[in-house]
Order: C-alpha cells, then sequence, then structure tokens
C-alpha cells in the first residue's frame, strides 16, 4: 500500500510536466495617434481581442497632431524598430513610406478585386508606383458646421461664399453682443501643424488657386489667387470673426468652443457632426447644421482630402498577424461602427446605402459628393518636407500682420522648387 502511494505521489508530481503548455501569445504592436473618441478605439480593440485571442495587441498612442504623430512614427520606422508591426498613415503618407522602404506593399494581400469595394480617392492615395501600400480605414474632408439657430433668429440662409460668412457672422457678433451674449464668428484649425495646411488649401483652391499647379507642377503661392485668399483670411478672420486664440488651436480646441455655443460658424471633419450634436457633450445639441464649405465669389468649393489608413511594417516579423489585424479594422463591420459611433466616413462604398449609417449620419448622403470630390495635397514622396515649409509659411503671415504676403509667398515657392526638384 505505501508503495502504491509512493508511486500516486511521484505521478503527480510529474505531471504538470507531462501536459502540453499552451502556445505562447503572438504580441502585435500597433501604434496610433490619439483618438478624438477613444471609447470606439476600445471598442474595437476589445472585439479584436475576443475574435483573436492567440494575438496580444500592444497599443502605443502617439499624439493627436498628425505632424507630431508623423515624427515620432517615422523616427521608429528609420530605426527598424520592433515596436512597431502595424500603424495608421495619414492619406498624404504612402508615397513617402513606399519610396522610404518602411511600409510593406500588399498586391498580394489586398488584390484589384477587394480594392473595388473602396472609394477610388483613398485607393489612389495608397498606391505607389503600381504598388498599393495601405488600406482605407475612413475618409475625411472639410466640412462647415453652422449654428441653425442663430441663422434663423437673424434671418439668414447658410452662406454660400466666404464674403458672406464674414457679414453675417459680423451681424451676429454685433446683436449677440447687444443681448449680453459674446460669440465668436468662426473656429478653424491655424496652429502650426498639418491641419493648418488643410484649412488654408480650401481657402486657396475656393479662389482659383493652387499651392502647386497641377498642369505644371510648379508652386503658386505667390499667383495672385493665392494671395488673396491668405489676405482674406488674416485680415477678414483671424482676430476679426476669429479669436486671436485660434492660430493656436487644432481639432479639439476648435471643436470645444463651438460646442459650448460660443462660436457661429466652425470648420472641421466629419467626426464633429456627432460631437456637436451629443448632449452629454454639447451645449448646441440639435441646432447644428452641415454645410459644403464657402467659397470665393469666382471659384467654387473645395474641401482637402483627409483620413486615415492602415500599413504594415516592412520590417514585422508578424506579417501574417498584422494583415490579421488591418484587415478586421478596415472590414465593413468596423468601418460601420467607427461611423455609427464617430461620425467617421467610410472609405468602403457599400456604407453609404446602408440604413444604420444613414440614420445617425444624415450628412453622409448629402456630403457623398464632398467626400467624392475631395482636393488631394500634393503627391510626393517629399511632402513631409513640402508640408513643414508650408506650415511655417501659413502661420507665419497669418501672425504677423505687417508682413507683405506676396513676397514671402515668392520665397515659400523657391523653397518648395527646390525641394520637389530632388524627385523630378
Amino acid at each position: 500500500m505505501k508503495r502504491v502511494l509512493y508511486l500516486f505521489f511521484i505521478f503527480l508530481l510529474l505531471l504538470p510536466s507531462c501536459q502540453k503548455e499552451s502556445p505562447e501569445k503572438v504580441k502585435l504592436h500597433f501604434v496610433t495617434w490619439k483618438p478624438n473618441v477613444p471609447e470606439v478605439w476600445e471598442e474595437i480593440y476589445r472585439r479584436f481581442q475576443q475574435r483573436y485571442p492567440e494575438i496580444e495587441l500592444i497599443r502605443e498612442i502617439g499624439p493627436h497632431s498628425s505632424t507630431a504623430f508623423h515624427d515620432m512614427l517615422t523616427q521608429k520606422l528609420k530605426n527598424r524598430s520592433p515596436d512597431v508591426d502595424v500603424f495608421l498613415m495619414d492619406v498624404i503618407w504612402p508615397p513617402e513610406f513606399a519610396s522610404a522602404g518602411w511600409a510593406m506593399p500588399l498586391d498580394d494581400l489586398f488584390p484589384p478585386e477587394e480594392r473595388e469595394e473602396f472609394l477610388e480617392g483613398p485607393i489612389m492615395a495608397n498606391t505607389y508606383r503600381g504598388s498599393i501600400y495601405g488600406v482605407p480605414l475612413f475618409i475625411d474632408s472639410g466640412m462647415l458646421f453652422y449654428r441653425k439657430d442663430l441663422l434663423q433668429k437673424y434671418g439668414f440662409k447658410p452662406p454660400e461664399t466666404w464674403q458672406e460668412l464674414v457679414k453675417q457672422a459680423e451681424v451676429i457678433m454685433e446683436g449677440e453682443k447687444s443681448g449680453g451674449r459674446e460669440v465668436y464668428g468662426y473656429s478653424g484649425q491655424f496652429k502650426q501643424y498639418e491641419g493648418l495646411v488643410c484649412n488654408m488649401m480650401e481657402f486657396i483652391l475656393s479662389n482659383g488657386g493652387h499651392i502647386i499647379e497641377p498642369d505644371t507642377g510648379k508652386p503658386a503661392l505667390s499667383k495672385a489667387r493665392a494671395v488673396e485668399a491668405v489676405r482674406f483670411v488674416r485680415d477678414m478672420i483671424i482676430g476679426r470673426i476669429a479669436p486671436r486664440g485660434v492660430l493656436t488651436y487644432q481639432e479639439p480646441e476648435s471643436l470645444d468652443i463651438f460646442v459650448q455655443g460660443r462660436v457661429i460658424f466652425h470648420r472641421n471633419w466629419p467626426y464633429a457632426w456627432s460631437v456637436s450634436n451629443d448632449p452629454e457633450k454639447s451645449r448646441i445639441a440639435g441646432r447644428v447644421g452641415v454645410i459644403r464649405l464657402p467659397h470665393f465669389p469666382s471659384g467654387r468649393s473645395y474641401s482637402t482630402l483627409g483620413g486615415w489608413q492602415v500599413g504594415i511594417s516592412r520590417y514585422s516579423e508578424h506579417k501574417e498577424e498584422a494583415w490579421l489585424f488591418a484587415r478586421f479594422l478596415t472590414s465593413p463591420e468596423i468601418q460601420k461602427l467607427i461611423a455609427l459611433k464617430a461620425s467617421k466616413a467610410p472609405t468602403r462604398k457599400a456604407l453609404y446605402s446602408d440604413p444604420d449609417v444613414l440614420k445617425v449620419n444624415p450628412q453622409f448622403k448629402d456630403m457623398k459628393d464632398v467626400f467624392l470630390r475631395a482636393y488631394p495635397r500634393p503627391r510626393s514622396p517629399l511632402y513631409p518636407a513640402v508640408s513643414h515649409v508650408l506650415q511655417r509659411y501659413f502661420s507665419r503671415v497669418l501672425s504677423e500682420t505687417d508682413l507683405d504676403i506676396e513676397r514671402e509667398a515668392r520665397q515659400v515657392d523657391a523653397e518648395i522648387e527646390k525641394i520637389l526638384s530632388m524627385v523630378r
């Protein structure tokens, strides 16, 4: 009996070593920016972990600013960091990331027949020299949000031109001030970062100007129409109908002052619709309208093409798992979730006829043409360098009212031409 007990005891001691150990989870590193609606992303991560329990998703949250996030991400990719498997790319980055060899080409994983399910513009933005380097997650374009109640109170219809916007803003500001209520006329994104380029490009294009002429590829900031548009923003918007503090605003700050009820007109991306109409976040919920951005009398409305893509590091040691996550993020399920909960416009065509999406985002129906015709920023591997020049120029001429804009623009045109000539 003692011998039997002894053998049983030995068996118990050896039992763990005989059992098959569970496989170790794959650690997948995802580098992203600080989101506007973080609770939506927490839901996305939760769903992914439930579906793929064998993958441990490690998130690194970078800055909200596209410019600062770009600097952080590219430094990691330059160093071939193992802490990057999947990352988000701004719509302007694929040519740079492809040219530098940082982004993995996805041609075999993302075939042409699947690309047909997406809007054409974002697919083009992700394509460089015949290969595709990212999967579109959502599309952005600039829009004008406005206080329906204030426009109705003063007998105005939504403005079609920038001049009408300024005139309406001045009348409403004065009228509200006489009643003891201080409001500003306009808020947008005018801090020195990529958002400033997006805002200013919309003004320039809507006056018939260009940053870079599409036919010749030459810088055109010193041309008359571009100079006129920049001067209009400096003299008629900054410090006149918009607070001087707007020169420090990115998306969150410019939206915050709007949802507090302190601004009449507000330029932002589609996500601002859900925030401004959420009673828990906005004092003006139910009183917000959205239209195309205005234009100058001789021009037409333009919106800057924005949006984010999912890329995979060429240096990832877990490319199979990385593709699983990239495909999951850009799936109809997740794009619909982002549209419903964050008002981000999907890149999948089918979702524009989805009744659930249109019920929550009725503006998508009216703004689909805006998404389809949004104007891209210059497509070049050296665009980040061009953007840094543009950011400095716009910030300088908007904040220093005594500068000669045309002279500054000629200098910037020459500087941009030197950059572009490096890849011609």
